[in-house]
């Protein structure tokens, strides 16, 4: 393999963008530093616009089927209600663990050709014109690796945004939790006092279906830095930590699992350093919230993946790698802002309650609720038009319309399943009124649709990763095509 793209982190972000370059045939490599992956993880839900982009690429049925359980209900800083009505169609979330998720994806990975490497620490780095070389411990010492381009995936406190010289926006302190999976019995469960505390919030939730003794402990408080990364978590820790919270200390006597979490809020000034690229928490670490983390992650990873193979196989227009930064890093401020404006309903709580009383009245409101459940997941990227009219899709993920065509009816979103660009019109190119697109057929697939009327347009410029690029009338062939030459080369 020669100058691979290295993707240091094998998280949810590191594996979304293994996946997207192993599809589009780029030499791929994950540097993981555990050596052990285990199957446990915090995050215990599948965000419904992750679901999505997993049936645009055909991989749905392996992550969940008709009968994975949802989670009906939402909150912001703890204050809740049930997702219902339309906003119930489009952002449920899955039951579906985080590390389910990171499995699955581990496996499609390898199957599309990734090297995906445990027990590898990323231990120095320096770049130059045409490359990056990384200095890696592994179990048999110190070694180097040359790539063509490096993403950091690895988390807050990213190893490879300090070798490669990011600088960050310190939006807030570090705040600090622990999770702990124990098996109890119904007295002691009676015993547990979820809620918001003075100095702090401890959470229980069912954790196995199968055994309804066994639940997850969770704590958080946003006044206090947890221990270095280097301290073992212990049973001593969790049940100090939840007595220092509720006054009691339970008694935990089977603990199948437990972990701890917290990291300063921060945002990197820019996602790119030369050939040097962040995604996920090692861009944007903030505070836990309904599953908006992990959403996020993946995303950028789906909007880094293609552009990335676009540049390794020679035909990526010029600027393209640099949209990366302008399309991702608003969304990891909006997932910042989002974290931190809950702080203030749920510490300190004493003056926390006026706010919340007020909040969960603003909840009710069905435009309320779903633009605080949208804030992040909503994504519209704001692309330059054409000097055509305005469109209102332009930018936005296409939607999941059912298209006519010559194979019949079927659903628009799995025609992205090849990781290339789509164009939907009204014929093949040179058969029809579209202009002819074959000098791109290495990178864009062209589909005879007739118009949609939910898409309202007679031909459409799809990116591989989802987001309508163009839309217009089919005999606008000069606009189409700079839509074309501007994402595609």
């Amino acid at each position: 393999m020669s100058d691979p793209v290295i993707i240091v982190g094998g998280g949810a972000a590191g594996l979304m963008l293994a996946c997207e370059l192993g599809l589009a045939e780029v030499p791929t490599v994950v540097l993981e530093r555990r050596d052990e992956l285990p199957e446990r993880s915090a995050g215990m839900l599948l965000n419904a616009h992750i679901a999505d982009f997993l049936r645009m690429r055909g991989l749905a049925g392996r992550f969940f089927g008709p009968d994975t359980p949802t989670w009906g209900r939402s909150h912001f800083g703890l204050v809740y209600r049930d997702i219902d009505g339309e906003l119930a169609k489009t952002d449920y979330d899955l039951i579906v663990p985080q590390w389910r998720s990171e499995q699955l994806l581990r496996e499609r990975a390898v199957e599309l050709g990734v090297e995906v490497r445990l027990g590898a620490e990323v231990v120095g780095l320096e770049q130059d014109a045409a490359g990056v070389t990384l200095t890696v411990a592994g179990r048999d010492g110190a070694g180097r690796m040359r790539a063509r381009y490096v993403v950091g995936c690895d988390g807050p406190g990213s190893a490879v945004a300090q070798a490669a010289g990011f600088d960050f926006d310190v939006l807030a302190p570090s705040y600090y939790g622990v999770i702990a999976d124990v098996v109890v019995d119904d007295e002691s469960q009676a015993l547990f006092r979820a809620g918001s505390y003075p100095d702090g919030q401890f959470g229980v939730l069912p954790v196995n279906p199968a055994d309804p003794c066994e639940v997850r402990l969770m704590t958080v408080e946003f006044d206090r830095e947890p221990p270095g990364g280097a301290v073992p978590v212990t049973v001593h820790e969790i049940r100090s930590t939840i007595e220092r919270i509720t006054g009691r200390a339970p008694d935990l006597r089977a603990v199948r699992w437990m972990t701890r979490y917290g990291s300063p809020t921060r945002l990197a000034r820019r996602y790119r350093v030369g050939r040097v690229f962040l995604a996920g928490d090692a861009a944007h670490p903030h505070p836990p919230s309904s599953g908006h983390g992990m959403n996020t992650a993946v995303h950028d990873a789906v909007n880094l993946g293609w552009k990335l193979a676009a540049a390794v196989r020679g035909w990526a227009p010029a600027g393209l790698l640099d949209t990366y930064d302008d399309e991702r890093r608003p969304v990891g401020e909006r997932a910042c802002r989002r974290a931190l404006a809950q702080i203030p309903l749920q510490t300190p709580l004493e003056q926390a309650a006026p706010l919340r009383e007020i909040f969960a009245e603003l909840m009710q409101s069905d435009e309320v609720n779903a633009f605080l459940v949208q804030y992040v997941t909503k994504v519209r990227y704001p692309f330059a038009g054409d000097g055509g009219p305005a469109h209102p899709l332009l930018g936005a993920v296409l939607p999941e319309v059912s298209l006519r065509t010559p194979d019949g009816v079927v659903p628009a979103g799995p025609l992205l399943s090849s990781g290339r660009g789509l164009v939907l019109g009204p014929g093949r190119s040179g058969e029809g009124t579209l202009p002819d697109l074959s000098a791109w057929a290495d990178r864009l697939d062209v589909v005879a649709a007739e118009p949609s009327a939910e898409l309202g347009a007679q031909a459409v410029l799809v990116r591989p990763d989802g987001h309508i690029a163009w839309l217009g009338p089919a005999d606008a062939h000069d606009r189409l095509l700079l839509a074309v030459k501007t994402w595609f080369g």
